[in-house]
């Protein structure tokens, strides 16, 4: 995470990064193709939120609960490969398929580690979507909300997608300017030029281990 983000801004990042990457089960309620981007948003929210503060070991940030959340309800809503692969860039395409095997494990680990740490943050916020501006057969769509709480409104973007069988799936989030995968784009680059692929892939596991140890 960009360590010039404020608290405040952290906040939201963790908040919005529970909502993109919480497309809970409710998205098989409706049939995909019936539901607006916007629609899907502002119900899954909700869901993700009252998750959130229902259960008191994630919202106190139990790393081994949250990971179990993810691995069960986010990730087959999430475009994870397309998210993993923006992030990294150029690199990418240079990857093996074991290495980008690791890229999409470690970085999810981060991800989850980083969250993690901050749930506790997350209270009495609410999401508020505004009118979506897509056609009807629109195949990628932004939708923009606010998070509202304490303090003036945060913008809160999602860019989500229709996948071959009519569920949307997030790939991208911004929190008031920065772009989540965009972020991370500028710091992977960097390994990656410094020490290849396998440098990135080391770089995120110390990381992880890092993390791993501080939350003990």
């Amino acid at each position: 995470m960009n360590r010039f983000l404020s608290r405040r801004t952290f906040s939201a990042w963790v908040l919005g990064a529970a909502c993109a990457l919480g497309m809970l089960h409710a998205v098989h309620a409706v049939h995909a193709a019936e539901e607006p981007a916007d629609v899907f948003v502002k119900r899954v929210s909700g869901d993700i939120l009252d998750a959130i503060k229902a259960d008191k070991s994630i919202h106190s940030g139990d790393v081994n609960k949250i990971g179990l959340l993810v691995d069960q309800r986010v990730m087959p809503n999430v475009n994870f490969l397309r998210m993993t692969a923006s992030a990294v860039g150029p690199g990418w395409r240079q990857a093996t398929p074991e290495q980008q095997k690791r890229l999409q494990e470690e970085f999810k680990t981060l991800l989850v580690r980083t969250y993690a740490g901050a749930l506790g943050q997350v209270n009495d916020q609410t999401i508020v979507v505004k009118p979506l501006r897509a056609a009807a057969d629109d195949k990628e769509v932004l939708v923009r909300t606010e998070v509202r709480g304490k303090g003036d409104p945060i913008q809160l973007d999602y860019r989500v997608e229709k996948s071959a069988d009519g569920a949307w799936k997030v790939y991208n989030m911004n929190v008031m300017g920065i772009w989540l995968v965009e972020n991370y784009k500028t710091q992977f680059a960097q390994e990656i030029n410094a020490k290849g692929v396998d440098g990135l892939i080391a770089s995120l596991s110390d990381r992880n281990k890092t993390n791993a140890r501080a939350s003990k």
